[in-house]
């Protein structure tokens, strides 16, 4: 299969690429530099220089593939325009797919459902206190995917938990721990730190989204989540140790813009995932990896 990938050489797509090669899959990258181009190339795929803004791009790479997995997210200080460029390119591929039966992955995040853990079948919508925020509004965007389904595209949403992580990598919202712990000189969490965060290990990750590539019917959500749940405190604990700083309660503000998100229980499950998929996460677990130290500036 031929796979267009966003993001080819980014934290997920950057291992997600030699992934799809090893299983036979022929990749084309979305590189919008030289440095990307570079990275690209280096894995073993093929190169179409453009950026996730341009639809003409996109369109040319969906025509040129079998399958499209859209892993890119523009990391811009504006929250709301990254989501809206989001949006645009998953509508691109969705009007270039229509008919096609070809394939359309999507990374997406795993719900905030109160009181339990989220699972595969919960809306993004379910209860979540983020909805009217960038974050939920990457709902909206997953819940567009899905109805591709019935419009002939066989779309997937991949749900990634808060952290997807690697040792010596990022480590996804827990790097805000760190960060705000060495900007401040305290390693916070917020309340009394019981609020549940899950995670995945990045080749767990990219090895899901192969298994969904080659398996998944049309209009399915998976769960790539490896740990259900670890409380923020033991997190921030961990992490003290590490740097050599106390770890405190603090308020949601002390971490910035995207604060109230660590204010919130967001554990979630993975059982029907592993059912229906045959995967089993074997990579580190993220308290492994925060344990390990070395961590990146």
């Amino acid at each position: 299969m031929k796979v267009f990938v966003t993001g080819a050489s980014g934290g997920i797509g950057s291992l997600l690429v030699p992934e799809l090669i090893a299983a036979g899959h022929q990749v084309l990258g979305l590189a919008r530099s030289d440095a990307s181009a570079q990275t690209v190339t280096a894995a073993g795929a093929d190169v179409l220089r453009g950026d996730l803004t341009d639809p003409g791009t996109l369109r040319t790479g969906a025509a040129e593939a079998d399958a499209v997995i859209h892993v890119a997210f523009n990391h811009s200080p504006d929250l709301w325009r990254s989501v809206a460029d989001e949006a645009q390119a998953v509508e691109t591929f969705g009007a270039a797919l229509e008919g096609t039966g070809k394939a359309l992955l999507i990374a997406s995040g795993t719900p905030i459902v109160p009181g339990r853990l989220a699972t595969e079948d919960d809306s993004p919508f379910t209860g979540d206190p983020m909805a009217d925020t960038p974050l939920g509004k990457r709902g909206h965007t997953a819940q567009y995917a899905l109805g591709l389904a019935d419009k002939g595209v066989r779309s997937v949403v991949v749900r990634l938990p808060r952290s997807v992580h690697s040792k010596g990598h990022r480590y996804g919202l827990a790097s805000g721990l760190i960060a705000a712990a060495r900007r401040t000189g305290v390693s916070g969490y917020v309340g009394d730190g019981s609020q549940r965060w899950p995670a995945v290990h990045h080749l767990d990750a990219v090895r899901l989204f192969r298994l969904a590539l080659e398996q998944a019917e049309p209009g399915t959500v998976v769960h790539a989540v490896a740990d259900e749940g670890d409380p923020l405190r033991t997190l921030a604990e961990v992490i003290g140790r590490q740097l050599g700083l106390p770890a405190e309660s603090v308020p949601a503000e002390h971490f910035g813009p995207v604060g109230a998100v660590y204010a919130l229980d967001q554990p979630a499950s993975s059982e029907l995932t592993r059912k229906r998929f045959g995967w089993q996460p074997t990579h580190p677990s993220l308290l492994d990896d925060l344990m390990a130290g070395n961590y990146p500036e």
